[in-house]
């Protein structure tokens, strides 16, 4: 299986800089989000957190209004 990525690779001229910036991709983003989640203010982490709660509540009040 290798041979068949490996042999068209090869003839690529500057193909060993893509591993090396998808690293660099993968390394930064997730750099990034572990900052972000250890600097988010716990008001905001709270609030994202109960959206789907206060969705489901205006959900279940409007369906006994209809009733």
């Amino acid at each position: 299986m290798l041979k068949f990525v490996k042999g068209p690779l090869e003839s690529i001229e500057g193909v060993e800089i893509y591993p090396i910036i998808s690293l660099l991709i993968f390394f930064i983003f997730f750099t990034a989000l572990f900052w972000w989640v250890f600097t988010a203010k716990k008001d905001y982490i709270n609030n994202v957190s109960s959206i789907p709660l206060e969705q489901e509540d205006e959900i279940n009040n409007s369906k006994e209004d209809l009733s």
